[in-house]
């Protein structure tokens, strides 16, 4: 299958690094689901791309997170446990990168598939608030 186009809302399996683990000196860690909020121009050497974790543990303290229904997570086949993208952290990787993983018991696979319009539209819209008021953290790999 290779390697699906960065496109806004596409969730992938990716070594995320939280912004904690960084800072203690780690540069891999466990392959996650992310959601892949922005991408620079096909035509741009090198492609950047922004991450978005996805994670089972809820939102505390500082971390901002966006619930997803558990419809969407079925549709696009991730486990049936509460999951939550933060939106308050986020990786800056080129495209493609090392990072990348199949999608566990999907051969040739990288992404689990798209987040739904009106979803993606509000995790982008949070993260971009977030921004603006340099209320997120980001790790360059």
């Amino acid at each position: 299958m290779g390697l699906p186009d960065p496109k806004p809302g596409l969730v992938v399996r990716y070594d995320y690094v939280w912004v904690h683990e960084a800072a203690a000196g780690q540069d891999r860690r466990k392959d996650r689901p992310t959601c892949l909020v922005a991408a620079s121009d096909s035509a741009a050497r090198p492609r950047y791309v922004v991450l978005l974790p996805i994670t089972h543990t809820p939102p505390s303290g500082d971390t901002i997170g966006i619930e997803i229904p558990s419809k969407v997570k079925s549709a696009i086949g991730l486990d049936d446990l509460p999951s939550w993208v933060i939106v308050s952290e986020y990786n800056v990787d080129e495209w493609p990168n090392g990072g990348l993983s199949q999608v566990p018991n999907r051969t040739g696979e990288f992404s689990y598939g798209f987040i739904p319009p009106g979803l993606f539209t509000a995790i982008k819209t949070k993260f971009l608030e977030l921004a603006k008021s340099k209320r997120t953290a980001a790790i360059r790999r």
